[in-house]
């Protein structure tokens, strides 16, 4: 996963918030015993509105914060081989590129960028309140996604993925998943039953599994990296993939699988629909929505 050197970043798409947006109230309310936990860490692995968990959805944001230099210190793509905070920036930048692409080239809606935040410990967003327990999420309410980079040493220490810079790379872009799907009105015509091996939780997070996969298959003709992603990469993503999958992530954490209280399908159905949208490149290829997932 080798940027090309003199590509130009455009750090403007990532803000860096720093520490400590300010969470009042003592941070996520957490209830329901195991099951409750359960449901907490599925849905926001990866999820869309914490506020629709901690109850504080809404509009509270926060004002922005410096850069912390990203625009100084990210400026080609040699930074972001050096740096992982200008890796996030190459990603988020080829992964708009792409979808920029996309849509002008279906004549669907026109792509409106996303800034992705980088965070740490806390931060306000316009769902509501969110600390470092949620993970990486996209808030339709201001069309950001938010990222803790601490979350990555948590997906091989806690869920037992291997890690590497393509498993970040994995996880940006199914975030950007969701904020096609909303672009894309997909999260508007969804009728909103919210656990189940079939519902549209799931239905949601395969697509933007999915999507991730389109990206990376396409990421190479963006101009930002040197050649196409290796096998090597490709198994980063799908081994990230399988750890945060409902299935793993139950039995981890009570010894048990209940298809019931699934939000973002099984190992094997985050894998699969990866490799769909990767060996097809083609975004029309994962409608999750009709028949079976």
């Amino acid at each position: 996963m080798d940027f090309r050197d003199d590509v130009d970043l455009d750090a403007s798409q990532v803000e860096n918030r720093g520490g400590g947006g300010g969470i009042r109230g003592g941070g996520l309310a957490i209830g329901g015993g195991a099951a409750g936990i359960i449901a907490l860490i599925a849905a926001l692995i990866f999820g869309i509105n914490p506020g629709d968990i901690t109850g504080s959805g809404g509009g509270a944001t926060t004002s922005a914060q410096p850069s912390s230099g990203l625009s100084q210190q990210c400026k080609k793509g040699s930074d972001a081989d050096q740096s992982e905070n200008c890796r996030v920036v190459g990603v988020v930048n080829s992964i708009q590129v792409y979808w920029k692409g996309a849509f002008d080239q279906a004549g669907k809606t026109h792509y409106t960028p996303a800034k992705t935040v980088l965070f740490s410990q806390a931060v306000d967003t316009g769902c509501g309140q969110a600390t470092s327990q949620v993970g990486p999420f996209y808030c339709p309410s201001d069309k950001h996604v938010y990222l803790d980079l601490s979350f990555f040493d948590e997906l091989q220490s806690k869920f037992g993925a291997k890690g590497g810079p393509f498993a970040q790379a994995y996880v940006i872009a199914h975030e950007y998943g969701h904020h096609v799907q909303d672009l894309l009105g997909t999260m508007d015509r969804v009728s909103g039953n919210s656990q189940g091996a079939s519902s549209d939780s799931v239905r949601l997070e395969l697509q933007a599994d999915c999507y991730g996969g389109v990206w990376a298959k396409n990421a190479v003709d963006t101009g930002f990296y040197e050649k196409p992603f290796t096998d090597a990469d490709i198994q980063e993503a799908l081994d990230a993939a399988s750890a945060v999958g409902d299935d793993r992530i139950q039995e981890k954490a009570q010894g048990r699988v209940d298809p019931e209280s699934f939000t973002h399908g099984t190992a094997q159905q985050r894998t699969t629909w990866f490799s769909t949208g990767y060996k097809s490149g083609d975004p029309g290829k994962c409608d999750t929505f009709s028949g079976g997932v």
